[in-house]
């Protein structure tokens, strides 16, 4: 229930929905109401029309003076119906009562088309919220977050599970709302023809509801475990086209499709359960809506032996049509709920990315960092992931202007001295300053503002080139995009593609060579121009001529910069102003290339395997 008060709460404000709805609700219902109790008068004038004449004679020939009452209404009806059988004869009386019920009709069923456009705006605006806050919080989540959760679940949630939001929850607003009020306007009509009938019969609907709740509480456990197998059915999806390549060089095709195929068949297996039990709800909920209509017809037959039923046989005939239009909408509702218990199931899946607390916090009263003057300085700086000591009382400075190169063996800490400055991660103890400033003290945006970082995997996006360069730059005019892609020797290629800037790169950048790619991140960058750049192994997955284009592209990039620059590539770095050697997440060696290799510790062991001194 929690959860879908939470849902509706995305239709707000109300006020644009409630009050017209309920009102085109409440007069759908009125003339619904009033199609079945037309029903009477009809069967009357067709079968019974001494009835009628006998009606009309008795009539003192005048409309009751009006008040706001089902009686009232029922007398100016039955007035002009007299009326019109006396004058006109039962042909024409017959006319009027289908003329009144195709009216009826009409107003009906055009309130109810309107009350359902009410209903199909708040929809559109409960799953376009829905959306938007997903995504919002999707690219405001740290970087952690996607390292210890599977892609593939969580694009599962933001497809699968709102789709189903959708179908299971949203689709059924129009029986959760409307078909109570026609319930209550059915009931209404039930006490007013026999309170002694409905009330006996009513007795037994608490039974059909029961049966029906067990039925949805288990179907909701089925929908959890679905909605797990097909995230992971999205995860094995997400792999195969991210890693086809491999799949195909190890010949691995065999493995990856049993893989799939147990999961696959787990999820077939469950969600053919769990539809087995939703579409239990209506035939269950149908045949006890039967029963109840026999048990209705029984007692009512036994009232009218012993002579105490009090209406006549067109009368019975409407409270008969009456009591199912009751058990129609009580019925629809069942299976609403069936359907809203498995859609609420996705619901939940949905809020607990939405719940996801940041750990990366802007503090209230957060200094913009307007320029960077002096230095950035690591201090004490410690950092764990999932208790497992990554970096270990870091402490380095590095002055304004100066390449520090960091070195070491795979999983020593680098990458992630490099993300402690953006705020990636935050240091679990110690300090991040930015001239005195800890970087936690400063506004996000602010931070980032003075930082350009390439890597070694250059994250470009499906879209144009001017606009993979522009990212992120709100007023970079044509000039500065096309001296940006010339400093990064990416100008000459982006000539030669065919729409030239805007020429789409494709998923990923999948259009451009590795070569390509990176120069366009380093163009990006340059547009940017940053004080600080960090690069992550920006060249290490080059060949030797894209490197070189690389290599010149950075050295210009880093021209009067600060630059953090990782890499395995010693040859990149041999001019650093310093050079950081991590392992074991501690700083073991730090120095000039010179200093190093003379000191013989770990850089010139390193320099020594890849035959560089």
């Amino acid at each position: 229930m929690k959860s879908f008060k939470r849902l509706l709460n995305y239709a707000r404000p109300f006020k644009k929905f409630w009050p017209g709805y309920l009102i085109l609700s409440i007069f759908s219902v009125i003339f619904g109401v009033a199609n079945y109790a037309l029903v009477d008068p009809l069967l009357t004038v067709l079968f019974e029309p001494k009835t009628v004449a006998a009606s009309a004679a008795a009539s003192a020939g005048e409309i009751a003076n009006f008040s706001f009452s089902v009686q009232y209404f029922k007398d100016v009806f039955q007035y002009y119906l007299d009326k019109t059988f006396l004058q006109n004869g039962p042909l024409n009386a017959l006319m009027f009562v289908c003329i009144i019920l195709i009216i009826a009709s009409l107003f009906s069923n055009v309130t109810r088309y309107w009350s359902q456009v009410i209903l199909v705006k708040m929809r559109a605006r409960i799953m376009k919220n829905i959306r938007t806050d997903l995504f919002g919080k999707i690219t405001s989540l740290h970087v952690g977050y996607f390292h210890s959760h599977q892609k593939g679940d969580v694009l599962s949630r933001i497809s699968n599970d709102v789709t189903e939001v959708q179908n299971g929850v949203a689709n059924s607003f129009h029986i959760l709302f409307r078909e109570p009020l026609l319930i209550i306007g059915f009931l209404t009509g039930l006490f007013y023809m026999s309170p002694k009938l409905t009330v006996v019969t009513l007795l037994t609907i608490p039974f059909s509801a029961i049966v029906i709740g067990k039925i949805a509480h288990k179907l909701r456990k089925k929908a959890v475990t679905t909605q797990m197998l097909m995230g992971r059915i999205v995860s094995h999806f997400e792999e195969a086209m991210s890693g086809i390549r491999i799949i195909k060089a190890f010949n691995g095709t065999k493995y990856v499709q049993g893989n799939f195929e147990i999961t696959n068949v787990a999820h077939q297996k469950n969600s053919r359960r769990m539809s087995y039990r939703q579409e239990l709800a209506s035939p269950i909920s149908e045949f006890l809506g039967i029963s109840i209509a026999a048990a209705v017809l029984f007692y009512g037959g036994w009232l009218q032996i012993h002579g105490e039923l009090g209406m006549d046989m067109p009368a019975f005939v409407v409270y008969i049509a009456f009591y199912w239009r009751v058990l129609e909408p009580a019925k629809n509702i069942s299976t609403a709920y069936a359907s809203i218990q498995r859609g609420m199931v996705s619901g939940e899946r949905l809020f607990a990315i939405l719940d996801v607390e940041n750990p990366i916090k802007e503090k209230r009263d957060a200094v913009v960092l307007k320029t960077f003057a002096k230095e950035i300085e690591y201090k004490n700086v410690d950092f764990s992931y999932d208790r497992v000591p990554v970096l270990k009382n870091i402490n380095i400075v590095i002055p304004k202007g100066k390449m520090i190169a960091i070195v070491g063996p795979s999983g020593a800490g680098k990458s992630t001295f490099a993300d402690m400055l953006p705020r990636f991660y935050d240091v679990t103890g110690g300090e991040v300053l930015i001239d005195g400033v800890n970087i936690k003290d400063a506004t996000l945006e602010s931070l980032v503002d003075q930082m350009g970082i390439v890597t070694q995997d250059s994250i470009l996006f499906n879209d144009s080139i001017y606009n993979n360069i522009t990212f992120g730059a709100e007023n970079a005019s044509n000039e500065d995009v096309v001296n940006a892609a010339k400093i990064a020797n990416a100008y000459d290629f982006i000539q030669q593609m065919p729409d030239k800037f805007q020429t789409n790169i494709g998923d990923r950048g999948s259009n451009l060579s590795g070569g390509q790619r990176q120069r366009i991140a380093i163009a990006r960058a340059i547009l940017k121009n940053p004080p600080i750049l960090i690069l992550d192994e920006a060249t290490s997955s080059l060949d030797t001529e894209s490197e070189r284009l690389v290599q010149d592209a950075l050295g210009k990039l880093m021209k009067n910069r600060t630059s953090i620059v990782i890499a395995h590539r010693l040859s990149t770095i041999r001019y650093a102003d310093m050079i950081i050697v991590i392992k074991d997440g501690e700083i073991k060696e730090k120095g000039t290339h010179d200093q190093l290799v003379e000191k013989g510790g770990i850089y010139s062991h390193l320099c020594q395997l890849q035959d560089f001194a």
